[in-house]
């Protein structure tokens, strides 16, 4: 592979401080870039270079297979995904047929995982840049922003649902404080106001000392959350007299069973449609690609395993005991008899869902905002612009207004496959994972990634149709029955057209930037 000298960047006084007093931060960016343009023997633009954005060093990255598998076992057992998978108990699958539909999404989601992952762990730079290889070091703003914005709304959306948990467990402590859950502010009691900015509070506190203490905390939450989702069906099995019902009394049988196992898995991976598209924002710090490939082999298959299995045991044994189909376990919390252990059970869900926003709906707006404003933003000041954002747009409502969750944010979300399709296919497909990394901070109109006024047409002329396709199976009412199979329509059409109309006629360099890379400690 071609490379360029490994002078590397010392980051640590430049973009921060000079002489022990404060820069603006500008005269940072412009410093870095200066001793990176030195390093890589060519003009790195500070519009597009700063310490987030710049690719990590090899030597010193710490995330390990534990690190990416602790990910997976925080994601998978979230309390939406829970409610999706009781969902096809509700609809009539069985024991084995929910494990299959889940394995056969597992399946598909360790390959796409993998690939996307890869990339991260070859070039060490972040979704935003990362998606300047197919769409141009401007036109890359597309992909970020799309992918940020559905992020944000989540953001705020499970921050709320985390802090329902937080009234629960604060009034079964305190049943006294039920006086001030009975009012509304905007929409929200006092207690509720309380919950959520205190949670609101904690997490950006945690995302302000960057991906490293992520790191740290899906670590130490990936255990809790897995005993404590264990224990909860081997409760509710218990309750059900060591026995549970395999499937309820709308069983499916034929076609229509296997129609809904398919579209079960389908479906599965739609809801990672956000992860397969920006998973190089961890696989960056990534040791190598085989910590990647083993934390995705123990955290997607086998852990998906044991999430179908103790899906099966709680919507199975709930419904032995009184024929009522849970919605997720946190209706089960609710009736926990012993306070104690209710209250345990509900930090663990709140130590759950800190640690799924965290990956899923923090760090893609984080670096899609810093990407947009490098001079201005670092991680910790774009961590707390997106963090006020969530909370301005008083996610509670947006919740409660169900045009709002499938028209806007479904709407946005059906555009993501559309993105990773074209990501793809460029850079499997057609360059063979071959990247200049140096040229995607460069501003030079003969640059591989400058296109046309730094945007690739080709690319945004393939998400048209793709994203078309998407937006009408998700909301024509006459597409319904594709409608599980969106995301892969509309990434395959994305994929297909820009393979047949990409510009072949580029060189393709493999130069790596270790020239301009900076330690994996941010």
């Amino acid at each position: 592979m071609q490379t360029t000298p490994s002078v590397g960047v010392e980051t640590a006084p430049a973009p921060t401080e000079l002489s022990g007093q404060p820069v603006h931060p500008a005269t940072g960016v412009e410093a870095l870039c200066a001793t990176a343009s030195a390093a890589a023997g060519r003009t790195i633009s500070p519009s597009l270079y700063n310490i987030d954005l710049a690719p990590t060093k090899r030597e010193g990255r710490r995330w390990t297979s534990y690190s990416i598998f602790t990910l997976w076992a925080n994601d998978v057992h979230s309390l939406g995904n829970y409610a999706f998978a009781i969902g096809l108990f509700a609809l009539g699958l069985g024991g084995w047929q929910i494990l299959l539909a889940l394995g056969v999404g597992a399946i598909l989601l360790f390959a796409l995982l993998s690939f996307s992952g890869f990339m991260g762990v070859k070039t060490g730079v972040p979704f935003p840049v990362m998606s300047r290889i197919s769409f141009g070091i401007r036109g890359a703003q597309i992909a970020s922003l799309l992918r940020g914005a559905v992020a944000v709304a989540w953001f705020g959306i499970q921050t709320y649902l985390a802090s329902v948990v937080l009234r629960v467990m604060l009034v079964a402590m305190l049943p006294s404080l039920h006086e001030l859950d009975a009012n509304s502010i905007l929409g929200l009691s006092t207690l509720g106001w309380a919950a959520f900015v205190f949670l609101w509070i904690v997490q950006l506190v945690i995302v302000s000392f960057g991906m490293e203490m992520i790191r740290k905390y899906e670590a130490f939450a990936g255990p809790i959350i897995l005993v404590t989702m264990a224990a909860i069906a081997i409760w509710i099995f218990v309750e059900a007299d060591g026995s549970i019902a395999w499937a309820s009394d709308n069983a499916l049988e034929g076609a229509d069973m296997w129609r809904t196992i398919f579209a079960g898995g389908a479906l599965w991976v739609a809801i990672y449609g956000t992860f397969v598209l920006n998973f190089c924002d961890f696989t960056r710090s990534a040791v190598s690609k085989k910590a990647v490939v083993r934390g995705n082999f123990w955290g997607i298959p086998i852990n998906m395993l044991l999430f179908g299995a103790i899906v099966v045991v709680m919507a199975g044994g709930q419904f032995k005991i009184n024929g009522t189909v849970i919605q997720s376990p946190s209706d089960m919390v609710q009736t926990i008899p012993n306070t104690l252990f209710l209250v345990l059970a509900c930090l663990a869900l709140l130590i759950l869902t800190i640690a799924v926003n965290l990956m899923a709906n923090f760090v893609a707006p984080v670096y899609a905002l810093t990407n947009l404003f490098p001079k201005r933003l670092n991680f910790r000041k774009a961590a707390w612009v997106s963090g006020t954002i969530g909370l301005i747009i008083l996610p509670w409502n947006l919740y409660n207004n169900p045009l709002v969750i499938v028209y806007f944010l479904g709407g946005l979300g059906a555009l993501l496959g559309p993105l990773f399709g074209v990501v793809m296919a460029d850079y499997w497909l057609l360059r063979r994972g071959k990247v200049n990394v140096l040229e995607l901070y460069s501003e030079d109109p003969a640059g591989a990634y400058y296109y046309k006024k730094g945007f690739n047409p080709r690319a945004i002329i393939a998400l048209v149709p793709a994203a078309a396709v998407a937006l009408l199976i998700a909301f024509v009412p006459a597409l319904e029955a594709a409608a599980p199979f969106a995301w892969f329509f509309a990434a395959g059409i994305a994929a297909v057209v820009y393979y047949f109309i990409a510009d072949r006629s580029q060189r393709l360099e493999d130069v790596d930037g270790e020239a301009i890379a900076v330690a994996s400690t941010h």
